[in-house]
C-alpha cells in the first residue's frame, strides 16, 4: 500500500512538471511592484505569473481579460487570507499541518522539476525501451475465451460438455471472472504477455477455434480457453509513442531515485 502511494505521489508530480518551468524564472530585484494593494499590502506580480502560467498550461490565451480575471482572483484571496488571519485560523494546528504539506508539494514539485531538467531522457534510451517494450508484446495479438473455475473437477466437466457439444458462452456463464462471464467468456484482443504464464502459454498452443482439452491452472484457479482467433499484431511507430515513453521512463526514474534518497536517509 505505501508503495503504490508513493508510485502515485511521483507519477502526479512528473506530470505535472511540465506546466513548472515557467514559474522558475527569477525576477530582478525591485521589480516586483505588485498587482494590487489590498488593506495596505501589497499583492506581488509574481503570484499573477504563476496564476497565468497555471491557466495558460491548460489552454487559456494571454489575454488582458485574463491578466484581469487572474488579478480579481487575488484581490479575493489577499482579503479572505486576511479576514481568516484576523480571526486567528492560521494558527490552528489542523491549518498549519496543510500549510506545511502546501509547502512541502511546492518544494517537492521544484525539486522533482530540476532534477528531470538535469536527467534528460535521451533519444537512445526512448529507441532502446520502444524495441523491449516491442519485443516483449511479440508479434501477434489473441482472440480468446475463458471459463474461470475454483476446482480442478469442475473445469474437467466443462471440459466434458464441450465435447458433447455444449456452447462455449452458455458454460462461460459459470465462470467466477466477473469481467468476462457476461460475454460468453470474451477477453478480447490480447498480446500472451497481457495474461500470467501458464494461461498465455496453453492459448499460444492453440489452433483457432480449438480449446483446452486439459484444464489450466493459474494462481486464479483452472482455466478452460477457447481461442477464437489470432492477427498479426501491429505496433504503433516510435515517434507516435514516444512522448508516453519518455514520460513514463522519468517517472521510473523518479521513483529510483526518491527511493535511494530514502535508503540513504537516516529514519529513527
Amino acid at each position: 500500500m505505501k508503495r503504490s502511494l508513493l508510485k502515485a505521489s511521483v507519477a502526479a508530480f512528473a506530470i505535472a512538471l511540465s506546466a513548472a518551468p515557467a514559474m522558475a524564472k527569477d525576477k530582478k530585484p525591485g521589480a516586483d511592484k505588485g498587482v494590487a494593494v489590498v488593506n495596505g499590502k501589497t499583492i506581488p506580480a509574481n503570484r499573477a505569473e504563476v496564476l497565468l502560467t497555471g491557466q495558460m498550461a491548460q489552454g487559456q490565451p494571454d489575454s488582458e481579460e485574463l491578466r484581469n480575471a487572474v488579478r480579481e482572483e487575488l484581490i479575493r484571496r489577499e482579503i479572505l487570507v486576511q479576514e481568516a488571519v484576523r480571526k486567528g485560523l492560521d494558527k490552528k494546528s489542523e491549518v498549519v499541518a496543510q500549510l506545511d504539506l502546501t509547502r512541502q508539494g511546492v518544494l517537492i514539485g521544484a525539486y522533482l522539476n530540476d532534477f528531470v531538467r538535469t536527467h534528460p531522457v535521451s533519444d537512445e534510451a526512448i529507441k532502446k525501451e520502444y524495441e523491449n517494450i516491442r519485443a516483449a508484446l511479440g508479434d501477434k495479438e489473441y482472440r480468446a475465451r475463458h471459463v474461470l473455475v475454483e476446482k480442478e473437477d469442475e473445469a474437467k466437466a466443462i471440459v466434458e460438455k464441450l465435447k458433447k457439444g455444449e456452447k462455449f458462452e452458455e458454460l462461460a456463464k459459470q465462470s467466477k471472472d466477473p469481467g468476462s462471464k457476461e460475454r460468453g467468456g470474451d477477453l478480447g484482443w490480447a498480446t500472451p504477455g497481457s495474461y500470467v504464464k501458464p494461461f498465455a502459454e496453453a492459448m499460444a498452443k492453440l489452433e483457432k477455434g480449438k480449446y483446452t482439452e486439459a484444464p489450466v491452472k493459474s494462481d486464479f484457479g483452472w482455466h478452460v480457453i477457447q481461442l477464437d482467433d489470432v492477427r498479426d499484431l501491429k505496433a504503433p511507430p516510435l515517434d507516435e509513442v514516444k512522448p508516453q515513453i519518455s514520460q513514463r521512463m522519468q517517472q521510473q526514474m523518479i521513483e529510483k531515485h526518491v527511493m535511494e534518497l530514502r535508503a540513504k536517509a537516516k529514519i529513527e
